[in-house]
Parts: C-alpha cells; structure tokens; sequence
C-alpha cells in the first residue's frame, strides 16, 4: 500500500479537545471550514454544515456577529454533533452567549478583544464550561489594534507574534491552558514566518492557514504553499483552507493537502502524467472517469494513470496499482509489475476492480 509511514516529525504540543475532536499531541492533523450562510438561517446553516461534515470536516466554525446568531447556536447545537466554534471579534458577550448555547470552542482575535476584564469573563466561562479557546490573530487586525510601528520595524509576523504572546499572559494569569493559536496574514512568507516564530515560544496547539488568501484559482496555490510548507516543518495540529466559494472546496483541498504530505489518508491519490506527442489516448477523460469510478473506494492506495509506456511502469512503480497507454489498449501493474492489457474503453472499471480486491491493512 501507499500508505507509506510518515516521516515527517511532528512539533510537540499540549492536547486540546473540541467536542470529540483532539487538537495537538499526537492526534490526527484534523480539518476544519466555516460556514458561509448568516447564522441565524438555521434550517440553511444545519444542511451546509451536514454537507461539510460528509466531505470529511471534523470541525466546523460559524460567524457570530450579533446576539440573533449567538441565539442561533443553541438551535443549530440540536442539529449537528459537529464540533461547533464560536467566531468572536467585537463583542465578549457574544462569546458568554455561545458558550451558555453548547459550542465546543470559541475564537478571540487578540486585535479586536483588548479589554482584560472581558477576557478574563470569556476565559473563565469557558474554563467552567470545559472548552479550549483558540487565540485567533490575523494582520488587517493587528494592524487595526495600534500595531503599525511595531509592524514597520520589526515586519507582520514578528508584530503579530507580539501582540498574541501579550494576550496569552491573560489567560496563564487565569490559569487557562487549553489554548490553540492562529497567526494568520494573506501574505504567505510572513505567515509562515510568524508561526516559526511562535513555535519556539510555547507548546500551544496550532490552527494553520492562510487568511482572505482569495478564490479558487489562486487561494488553493497560496494555500497549498503555506500550509504545506508548515507541515512539512511539523507544524500545525488542524488547518483550514479559506476561499471564497463553497466552503465543501476548503475540505477537499485540505485533505489533499494532508494525503499529498502522507499525513493522512482519505481514499486514492492518482497520480498522472501531464501527456505529450507520445500519449497513446485520451488520456483526460481517462483520469476524469477512474477519478469518478475510484470515489467509492475508502482505502488509501496510490493510483496511476499514464499516457505511454515511457510513463508507465517503471516511472509509476511506487504506485499500488496503475496502467500505461499502448496504441488500442492499456497494461495494468501493481507496484511496477505488468499483470494484463485491457481495452482503453476498460481502464477505469479495471482500475475499480483492481482497487476493490486490495486488501486493507
């Protein structure tokens, strides 16, 4: 199987629980996305968050802005056995609020949420509760909190950095130690910078990501890059991936993102080549029906799909399965090991086939 052991060694961290979620340690790098819908639409919100959880979502975020969605939550809180966090910016009692509703987490940003004694109310709410917070910082925020001339001298991650170290002495002065921080900016070096930076300051739990990175189009390169460049480094305990679209998009790319690291496993990886003049067939509509035909398959094996036989066994050996095009039919391999031609009508049924007779470890 191509479910290679990882090697990629993981930061230690404290274990934070979200509902029936574990953030850090050596749980799972779990996924998360955010509901687009005002939250107040319950009956929408509960059919988007059914949706994202089908997808793979593990947990689910949603906008609180004012007291009709905090309101919300105790409904939407019925419907869904999803770990549900609270997104809190301006107004602490909307976090009390949520918290008295049943969410499993809320987010402070650090920019917005100054005041101590309303930290301190939220902190111990949720410390009575049995709920983490996660420090939630981003750039447009702190820049928004006075943190220019901070920001000119010393650059975005290392501003942002600051300012939510600043604010975690709150919450050790209370005590409180089921923390997950964000330090999230659009710009994808000082991201990253910045969570270098944190991760040598404290063993804190990690939500990566980068923020208002954009539509589909340029959001899933940005975020491909940060991200993966955090966990390639080993951190990060739970990401998401923000777009503007459905957010169901966010949990396909973060599970691709994951399988694509060997971090996890979500079904099938296809690997194929990008064709050339020595394609023997199309090839497109090819890797378009195997990818259709192996969506049914849970196990997560490696699958390639290549134009010629220059691409075919050899170069695809570290593949579970897979075939190379010949001119009028395709030779399928295991693990670089030729068993049968088969018509190029055949190949994604004889992939399916292939793929369902492996067995599971």
């Amino acid at each position: 199987m191509n479910a290679r052991e990882n090697k990629i060694p993981r930061r230690k961290t404290r274990q934070v629980k979200v509902g029936k979620i574990f953030i850090g340690g050596d749980a799972p790098i779990s996924i998360q996305s955010m509901t687009k819908l005002p939250t107040e639409e319950v009956d929408l919100v509960l059919r988007q968050i059914e949706r994202l959880v089908a997808e793979g979502c593990e947990i689910v975020r949603l906008a609180v802005p004012d007291r009709k969605a905090a309101k919300a939550l105790q409904e939407i809180r019925k419907g869904t056995d999803a770990p549900l966090v609270a997104d809190i910016h301006l107004n602490y009692r909307l976090a009390l609020e949520a918290i008295d509703n049943g969410v499993d987490k809320v987010r402070v940003n650090p920019g917005y949420l100054r005041e101590k004694e309303q930290v301190q109310a939220v902190i111990r709410k949720a410390k009575a509760a049995g709920i983490p917070i996660r420090v939630g910082a981003n750039s447009g925020s702190i820049l928004r909190a006075g943190e220019m001339g901070r920001a000119r001298l010393s650059g975005m991650a290392q501003a942002m950095v600051d300012r939510v170290a600043d604010y975690l002495t709150l919450f050790e002065e209370e005590d409180f130690g089921d923390i997950v921080i964000s330090l999230k900016a659009s710009d994808v070096v000082e991201t990253v910078r910045a969570y270098e930076l944190m991760a040598e300051r404290c063993d804190y739990p990690f939500h990566v990501g980068i923020t208002a990175c954009g539509p589909p189009s340029t959001g899933i390169v940005a975020s491909s890059m940060g991200i993966g460049h955090l966990l390639l480094e080993g951190i990060g305990d739970t990401v998401r991936v923000s777009l503007t679209g459905d957010p169901v998009d966010e949990v396909r790319i973060a599970k691709r993102i994951l399988q694509g690291l060997g971090l996890r496993g979500f079904g099938p990886m296809i690997i194929s080549c990008p064709t050339c003049g020595r394609c023997h067939g199309d090839l497109v509509s090819i890797v378009q029906e195997v990818e259709e035909k192996l969506s049914t398959v849970s196990l997560p094996i490696k699958v390639a799909v290549m134009g010629c036989e220059v691409n075919g066994p050899g170069e695809a050996a570290e593949a579970d399965i897979g075939v190379a095009l010949g001119r009028g039919h395709a030779v399928l391999f295991r693990t670089g090991m030729v068993v049968r031609k088969v018509r190029l009508q055949e190949v994604a049924d004889a992939l399916l086939l292939e793929a369902t007779s492996l067995p599971e470890e």
